[in-house]
């Protein structure tokens, strides 16, 4: 009988047993008449072993000189082994070479040190690496979790568009789009529009791509990135604050619960992320300039902070190293936010609003707000912003047709993967970033 197929991952469940695995070498050490290949499939590392006078001379030729990311079909006997990598190790029996990388035309990336725009420039391969491949399985995770969450807590997907004939914040920093004979833009935020499936459906969700021309080069920014934006009817900013914070707590635990080992790989120090517990801290934005201007009193922060700007990157993190976990800053100035954001009643200079702030200088991973609930005052808002009142006219129909006080929030995924990973830059959260200056491949 021909041994069952599985993946490395699951090679606990046939210790002893025959196995064939599918994928390719990712190292080959040698040891006299010992030869140690590491295998990967995309689910994990494991190493063979072969004894050259257990196999067959030509099983041994072929292992001993197979070349970096060959791809190959492994049979083998699982055996328990507490040192290797995944605790399993597999005595290789067989292997059927699928393809061989040339001599003549070796594997780009070696174990050697490469430098970043190499590294980028072979992105295709790059993620092959065993780093990159647990950034990618944990933002997997992350993403299951986020359906998830939202799903046991009886939301629905819903689906906005990526083209739209105006923009959430202005057009300043969007991608214009010849839509025929009209102009249209590629989305920065698909909030409007599930704000509309939310006065259908009471609690809705989405996720997909959004887009950002900010001519941004900081390692917090990418020009396509992916957002989870929830909405809730007849949620006021408590309500979606109290959502952020057991949002972000239940992906956190559940990384931690099934990435573990990713995370590892990566480096993570794992210890603070164990901290990551409700609530967060709650700061008002007054209490936040005052911190701010504390800090420069004392001489860490090189600039005054005053009343009425928005918090830059050495503000987010300033603030954010003062506590251990998430912190959520409210109420900020209505001049510095969106238009759609409802003032607070008590004193309309601020808006309904959070920020939240991840730990150890990530900045913001969560911007949300209780929305705009008057039809007049709306309108009036899109004059004040000079966007066009015509392409705002089914927005303003949500406010006219059984408006209600609504919330949500977005997330950006990938500064959520930089800072659950631990990553310095956010290039590495998705499979092929698109930045200022690279679009390739």
């Amino acid at each position: 009988m021909d041994a069952p197929v599985t993946t490395i991952a699951e090679l606990g469940k046939y210790e002893g047993q025959d196995v064939m695995i599918r994928g390719w070498l990712y190292n080959l050490r040698e040891s006299g008449k010992l030869l140690f290949p590491i295998f990967r499939d995309g689910s994990g590392l494991v190493q063979g072993v072969l004894f050259q006078k257990n196999v067959a001379p030509e099983v041994f030729d072929a292992v001993k000189h197979l070349t970096q990311e060959s791809s190959v079909k492994v049979t083998g006997k699982v055996r328990a082994d507490k040192r290797a990598p995944g605790g399993y190790e597999l005595d290789v029996a067989a292997v059927e070479i699928v393809q061989r990388v040339p001599d003549n035309d070796p594997y780009p990336i070696t174990p050697k040190e490469h430098g970043v725009d190499f590294l980028m420039e072979h992105r295709h391969l790059w993620v092959r690496s065993q780093r990159q491949a647990s950034i990618l399985r944990v933002r997997s995770e992350i993403e299951k979790a986020m359906h998830d969450f939202f799903d046991e807590r009886g939301f629905i997907r819903t689906d906005p568009p990526i083209l739209t004939p105006a923009a959430c914040e202005g057009t300043s920093t969007l991608f214009p789009v010849e839509y025929f004979e009209e102009q249209a833009y590629l989305t920065q935020s698909g909030q409007l529009y599930i704000e509309a499936t939310a006065m259908a459906l009471g609690k809705v969700y989405s996720f997909g791509p959004t887009f950002r021309a900010e001519k941004s080069k900081t390692r917090r920014h990418l020009t396509e990135f992916w957002m989870v934006e929830p909405e809730v009817a007849f949620a006021e900013l408590d309500d979606i604050m109290k959502l952020a914070e057991d949002f972000i707590t239940f992906i956190v635990m559940r990384v931690l619960a099934r990435r573990r080992s990713d995370l590892e790989t990566i480096g993570r120090d794992i210890s603070k992320l164990e901290k990551i517990d409700t609530p967060f801290p709650r700061i008002s934005y007054d209490e936040a300039v005052k911190m701010l201007q504390e800090g420069h009193a004392k001489g860490e922060l090189e600039n005054r902070f005053e009343w009425g700007g928005d918090l830059g990157s050495p503000d987010e993190t300033y603030i954010s190293s003062k506590f251990d976990r998430p912190v959520m800053i409210h109420r900020y100035p209505t001049e510095v936010k969106a238009f759609y954001m409802e003032p607070d009643p008590e004193n309309p200079k601020v808006a309904l609003c959070v920020d939240v702030l991840a730990p150890e200088g990530y900045g913001e991973v969560i911007g949300g707000s209780q929305r705009m609930g008057s039809y007049e005052k709306l309108l009036a808002r899109i004059h004040e912003h000079d966007l066009p009142e015509e392409a705002f006219k089914w927005y303003l129909d949500l406010r006219k047709f059984g408006g209600v006080p609504h919330a949500g929030f977005g997330m950006g995924i990938e500064r959520a993967v930089a800072w659950i990973c631990g990553l310095e830059h956010v290039r590495e959260t998705i499979a092929f970033p698109r930045t200022l200056n690279r679009m390739y491949p």
